[in-house]
């Protein structure tokens, strides 16, 4: 089955559906993705947005937070943008119907977290991703230009360059991208997407680890999509483990929002004690790579298996009526926050690195454009700034969706290359589906275990070690087997495992997210800018 658009964006979170609204006036636009429409990591999304709103903040201010955390990797140019943007882009959420909590007077109730300075963040109680996702999906699904193909999954990316070595003949040699080779997961099949313009909205890779706050569809897609195309990838040592995840057997990738320290919540160990004093002058909103590490430190130490962030202080109708969703689900699992401390320990959060995109959000392969997590702007640098990954969203999916009203018309008046169907070659369907749980086991154990929080040489070489005959198997299993949904993110963690690995071993010191014990402290003189690969090696 072949569907065209003149644009195909791959997910559904607010980059995704944001860039897709605004170009759909004036163009077809076909959304895949992996399950339903509004299961998404935007949706789980708790703390809020950080834009510069309060009559006591100035974009100085937020630029300079945002470059402070990201420890010297963050691009000036592109803070300024992200940031001077900001309260344009809330702004239009708001005309599309966004709700999101009032203070005293006219205002927003801006909350403050870790690394800020000023209280910036606009929230819709501790729900906000999903006051977003709903109103875009809304937008979205109401709009007479855009359809959305749910359970569908991308498989490759299909370039110029793939179509002109199978030997076809076309007038261009570039490297440009005509769309993808997606599964449907409800029938098995690979259809082909073929678009103008391709969009890359697939989010995270926090499945990649063991423990992580992200949902089960985070599994790197996107990076390991654009990485096997050609496209150039960055940064992608620096993994920010968020504080603060529930620890309960029943509370699978639950996060506890970091606007609960904004409020005045406090870390404690077993005893009572608190311990972010230790640690940093700002104690429990200093950035999140120092709170974790303190957390990891402290369990180290203490053997204990999580530590607490207690609010139990706080009035409980303050409690209840700030953080309803989080008390909820709390008081599920028979903890009573207004009462006791929550159970807390670290956990894979978010991506810093990714696909590498300019201004405009295009990637270094032509037509292909990456806008969210899935992306690497130089907005974060080592470190991400709180509630600055959804302002990131909104920013690029604007700049993109610009970028791509002015050359859609060129590409509108050209015919379409011709693109094969996707060929199965003789594979059959795999009696061995042990060796996809296994495989997928193992490389989210090493994974934690040796390039998580605080890594050092011994562990990234063992980590290395593994990855190499991990990735030659999946490898020879792709293409013997009939793909499957598990087959595919086994293949594209293995990917993104290969080059978190890769990089934090080139990286021989310590900045930001990527803390390696062998070499404790910044190297400025040789390490004072990112980390750039493709597939025909470093850049």
């Amino acid at each position: 089955m072949e569907y065209n658009s003149d644009v195909l964006v791959m997910g559904s979170g607010l980059a995704g559906l944001s860039y897709a609204l605004k170009l759909a006036d004036g163009a077809t636009v076909n959304i895949i993705t992996k399950r339903e429409l509004t299961e998404t990591s935007t949706r789980l999304a708790q703390g809020g947005i950080a834009a510069v709103l309060g009559p006591d903040d100035r974009f100085e201010y937020h630029i300079q937070d945002t470059l402070t955390v990201g420890e010297g990797l963050c691009h000036p140019d592109i803070v300024g943008l992200v940031v001077r943007q900001g309260p344009d882009r809330i702004k239009e959420l708001v005309e599309l119907g966004a709700h999101f909590d009032e203070g005293k007077g006219n205002g927003f109730d801006l909350a403050r977290e870790g690394g800020h300075s000023r209280r910036r963040i606009i929230h819709a109680h501790d729900m906000t991703g999903a006051e977003v996702e709903r109103i875009l999906a809304e937008k979205v699904l109401a709009h007479p230009n855009i359809r959305v193909y749910e359970n569908h999954m991308g498989v490759n990316l299909i370039t110029l360059e793939r179509v002109v070595r199978t030997g076809r003949v076309v007038a261009e040699s570039e490297r440009s991208c005509l769309g993808a080779y997606v599964l449907n997961t409800e029938t098995g099949h690979v259809e082909t997407f073929l678009a103008r313009i391709t969009l890359l909205a697939t989010g995270g890779v926090g499945k990649v680890y063991v423990y992580t706050s992200n949902p089960d569809i985070a599994t790197g897609d996107g990076v390991a999509m654009a990485y096997r195309a050609g496209a150039l990838i960055g940064n992608m040592e620096f993994v920010q483990f968020h504080p603060t995840c529930l620890y309960h057997p029943q509370a699978k990738n639950f996060l506890i929002s970091e606007a609960l320290r904004g409020e005045g919540a406090v870390l404690i160990d077993r005893r009572g004690r608190p311990f972010m004093e230790k640690y940093h002058p700002l104690k429990d909103l200093a950035p999140r790579d120092t709170v974790a590490r303190a957390i990891d430190s402290e369990l180290k130490k203490s053997g204990d298996d999580c530590v607490y962030l207690n609010i139990s202080h706080k009035p409980a109708d303050f409690i209840e009526s700030r953080f309803p969703n989080i008390h909820q689900r709390c008081l599920e699992l028979g903890i009573d926050m207004t009462r006791e401390p929550i159970p807390v320990v670290p956990a894979a959060h978010y991506m810093c690195g990714g696909v590498v995109v300019d201004a405009w959000g295009r990637t270094t392969i032509s037509h292909l454009y990456a806008v969210g997590e899935v992306s690497m702007t130089g907005l974060h640098g080592a470190n991400r700034l709180a509630s600055n990954s959804l302002l990131e969203a909104l920013v690029f999916s604007h700049q993109a969706a610009q970028s791509a009203r002015e050359i859609l018309p060129q590409l509108q008046s050209k015919p379409p290359v011709p693109v094969a169907a996707w060929e199965t070659y003789g594979a059959t369907d795999s009696e061995e589906a042990v060796v996809v749980s296994h495989s997928w086991d193992e490389i989210r154990r090493f994974m934690w275990n040796y390039v998580g929080i605080v890594r050092s040489n011994t562990r990234l070489l063992r980590a290395q070690a593994r990855i190499g005959p991990i990735l030659k198997e999946i490898n020879e299993y792709y293409w013997k087997f009939l793909i499957t949904s598990d087959l595919l993110e086994l293949r594209n963690i293995a990917y993104v495992a290969d080059l978190i690995i890769r990089m934090a071993l080139w990286r021989k010191e310590s900045r930001g997210l990527h803390y390696n014990l062998d070499y404790p402290q910044a190297d400025d003189v040789n390490f004072h800018r990112d980390t750039l690969i493709s597939i025909e090696g470093w850049h």
